[in-house]
């Protein structure tokens, strides 16, 4: 006997049965669609609509403000592992300096210079946010030199900072006001390199123009 609804009290129709083809069935035609998808052949989408496939309440940086993290943290680092690091083992302040100084132009050259080719969105897009952009050997002891240089405006800049809080407060002269920490020590650093690229980048247009001109 057949089963009846219990509220129509009918016999309930059964569905047409398919071929198991059916089910696996290639829609070629929207494949076809999906492949030959373009600008020109697409649907406009409303901002609104698109909105609903973006993540949101994220924090989005800047591709600037993430290099100029990068450069900070990596100049912090070397803060923490050799100034605070050898600070008990070396106790010449000379020799404390230079070595943090060499440090910087080998973490600059081998770890900073190589995260920015990374985050590069096109070859060669953030080489105007390194001194020495082209890698090889040569590199290496450039920005060794370059993390000297860089190493000196750090010292002077501290030394300018402590002596222009203490005139300003009448604090004895062998006060420090403003010791030397990562995070203070890395914004310095990547002050210093900032100014040190920005120079380069006007001496080699102030030439460029020179020659255009000859």
């Amino acid at each position: 006997m057949s089963r009846k609804s219990r509220k129509t009290g009918r016999t309930p129709e059964r569905e047409p049965t398919r071929d198991a083809a059916e089910y696996y069935r290639l829609k070629t035609q929207a494949v076809e669609d999906l492949v030959t998808a373009n600008e020109e052949n697409s649907p406009e989408v409303s901002r609104e609509e698109l909105r609903k496939y973006t993540s949101r309440g994220k924090l989005r940086l800047a591709d600037w403000v993430k290099l100029l993290l990068i450069k900070w943290w990596f100049a912090a680092a070397v803060c923490f592992f050799f100034l605070w690091g050898l600070g008990t083992t070396v106790p010449n302040l000379l020799d404390l300096m230079v070595i943090t100084a060499v440090a910087l132009g080998f973490v600059t050259d081998l770890l900073t210079n190589n995260a920015l080719r990374f985050f590069a969105k096109q070859k060669g897009a953030n080489d105007r946010w390194m001194m020495f952009p082209r890698k090889g050997f040569v590199s290496l002891p450039l920005n060794v030199l370059h993390g000297c240089v860089v190493m000196f405006l750090v010292y002077t800049a501290y030394n300018a900072l402590n002596g222009a809080w203490i005139a300003l407060n009448g604090l004895e002269a062998e006060a420090v006001p403003l010791g030397v920490e990562p995070i203070g020590f890395g914004l310095l650093c990547l002050g210093a390199d900032l100014a040190l690229i920005g120079m380069k980048h006007l001496f080699l247009q102030i030439v460029a123009d020179a020659k255009k001109r000859v």
